[in-house]
């Protein structure tokens, strides 16, 4: 018996693109994310699909990044970004809303809450006090 993977269960490719497209129109629009949308280039499209296919993977679908861009190697990639709590609250933040956007059950978006929340917080690469 195969287990349900997340990204079937929230609807698969189509819903994995709404969370994507969500995800930056929020970025883009709420003053709050101002500090993580300042960290992107103007426009966003290119990010929007980078996340897209790595959330396709991530979430248990097809492993898209990989296939079309190579292994994410997460931290290497966000090491010339300064990432510290407050940008890891406001990504976070931000995806919470586009979960929210999207429809994603309750349950579902605790579950990805807290690997959202873990993948975010090993993106940390900024010393701060405490």
């Amino acid at each position: 018996m195969s287990e349900t993977t997340p990204y079937e269960a929230i609807g698969g490719e189509a819903a994995v693109a709404r969370l994507a497209d969500r995800f930056y129109e929020r970025m883009a629009s709420v003053p709050q994310f101002a500090g993580i949308r300042a960290m992107h280039p103007e426009d966003l499209k290119a990010s929007r699909d980078k996340l897209f296919m790595f959330l396709s993977g991530w979430l248990g679908g097809p492993d898209l990044y990989v296939q079309n861009v190579g292994h994410p190697m997460l931290r290497r990639r966000h090491l010339p970004f300064a990432i510290g709590a407050a940008e890891r609250d406001q990504w976070v933040a931000c995806m919470v809303l586009a979960m929210e956007d999207v429809g994603i059950a309750p349950a579902m978006r605790e579950h990805l809450l807290r690997a959202f929340f873990n993948t975010a917080d090993f993106m940390r690469n900024r010393q701060e006090s405490a």
